[in-house]
């Protein structure tokens, strides 16, 4: 797996990295930069957001100047001064000029998830060396490294592809990741999920050669109870409702909703939280062959509600399903559900955003909190009460999947909410990539949501 982030000792000999922005660069020419306002106004320099500059001095590198754009500029990019990480050369660096506050935490963040690289499949390329940054004065670096680190290991799970990352791999992924925190795990493997009443999970996973699974993972013995739930489908094919290639090729990636609960689990228990955290995470794949679910077929859930099957390919919600039926057995905690679940949450939002839903206006004011905080962009949909209808088929209880194409992320969390016994429930609908490269967000798998929920997580459990 990837190294994980650091940043350069307090005592380190660094170089200084002038953040300026647009207004303040005449000044700063006239005054602490006069020495280069003839290099910077000869190679074009504008204080563009992330747009840098190597200044020389008399015994070489002097230093580095970065812009910061304009507000407008910052508005429509996050991280842009992560830029600096694929610029400059190696060694330790400090920032100065007028960067405090949340732009510093915004610095360091961005320059944490900048540095990551996923190389696991070029063993014979040599990892560049890649500058490290002084901590600035008022940051919390203990937070931000265990953001980066969540972030790390989401994006790893994400981008490892399936044939390395089944259901018996994410499984051990998962056990690594409570061993190294002193959490508990186990699994229930297989036939054994028909024992002991997962009937859903068994059948979106029964098709494959390699076994269903859930996985539960506990840490912490005092404070509120927290339960994250992340859909881990680990390669879907759709099924027998089989997609056509084109539709297969992120499909690695339909476990990015369990790679994101181990993300964020990753940042609690390092963080210590005071809390009893829970993750739970069915892991299959979504095969095709003889033993495979068909449509209109009616499976009957742990908790009862027949679900009848008119989509294969809508197969998150079922192994959600009985998953979030075993939380809510568990009562008094608030539970989360995170999943790469509905095309049509992309259609509404795109990419950037990672919609949620919530009944719980608490929840929903802590999580919007936090989003600014965290730099993690999320925007709220509705349970939309009078859609219930829609995935209600009449020759069973529920439908996996309504025709008519309307609505469907919100059909989808309305179907997922009929599991769930707590009033303190969110769901979200993430899409666990970057479809391009940008400002620390390379191509590839991202969390979602996670530096959101652990910035929410003092309000929403009143820690």
């Amino acid at each position: 797996m990837t190294d994980l982030p650091s940043l350069a000792p307090a005592d380190a000999v660094s170089l200084p990295l002038h953040v300026i922005a647009p207004d303040d660069l005449p000044d700063w020419l006239t005054g602490p930069g006069a020495a280069w306002a003839g290099w910077l106004a000869g190679t074009g320099f504008e204080a563009a957001l992330g747009e840098l500059r190597l200044l020389p001095g008399p015994d070489g590198l002097a230093g580095a100047i970065i812009g910061t754009g304009t507000a407008k500029a910052r508005a429509r990019g996050r991280f842009g001064l992560a830029k600096a990480v694929a610029a400059l050369p190696a060694g330790d660096w400090h920032l100065t000029g007028e960067i405090a506050g949340a732009a510093a935490d915004e610095a360091v963040l961005g320059w944490l998830l900048a540095s990551y690289r996923f190389d696991t499949y070029r063993p014979g390329k040599t990892p560049a060396a890649l500058p490290r940054l002084k901590l600035p004065d008022g940051v919390d670096g203990e937070t931000l490294l265990a953001m980066a680190a969540g972030e790390y290991l989401t994006r790893d799970l994400i981008n490892t592809p399936a044939n390395d990352m089944g259901p018996e791999q994410l499984q051990a992924a998962f056990f690594a990741l409570a061993q190294e925190h002193g959490a508990t795990a186990t699994a229930i493997v297989g036939d054994d999920l028909l024992a002991q009443n997962f009937p859903m999970i068994h059948a979106v996973g029964r098709a494959s050669p390699r076994a269903p699974r859930l996985l539960d993972m506990r840490w912490g013995t005092e404070g509120p109870a927290l339960t994250l739930v992340g859909k881990g489908v680990c390669f879907d094919t759709g099924g027998l409702d089989l997609k056509p290639s084109a539709g297969m090729l992120l499909m690695k990636k339909d476990m990015g909703g369990a790679a994101t609960v181990m993300g964020l689990a990753l940042m609690i228990m390092r963080l210590g939280l005071p809390l009893r955290l829970r993750v739970l995470v069915p892991a299959v794949e979504n095969s095709v062959s003889g033993s495979a679910m068909r449509p209109r077929d009616i499976l009957t859930s742990r908790k009862g509600l027949t679900v009848e099957i008119n989509n294969t390919d809508a197969e998150g919600r079922l192994i959600l399903a009985d998953a979030l039926t075993y939380a809510c057995e568990e009562r008094g905690a608030t539970v989360i559900s995170m999943a790469t679940l509905t095309g049509a949450a992309r259609v509404a939002v795109g990419p950037d955003l990672a919609p949620y839903f919530t009944d719980d206006s608490i929840m929903a004011s802590a999580i919007a909190a936090g989003a600014a905080t965290g730099f993690d962009p999320v925007w709220r949909l509705p349970f939309w009460d009078a859609y219930e209808p829609m995935i209600e088929p009449g020759i069973a209880d529920l439908d996996n999947a309504p025709s008519g194409g309307f609505a469907g992320a919100i059909t989808a969390a309305l179907f997922l909410r009929r599991f769930v016994d707590t009033p303190h429930y969110a769901h979200f609908d993430i899409y666990g990539h970057n479809p391009a490269d940008l400002p620390a967000r390379p191509k590839g798998g991202a969390g979602q949501g996670a530096r959101a929920l652990l910035y929410a997580l003092p309000e929403m459990l009143a820690l």
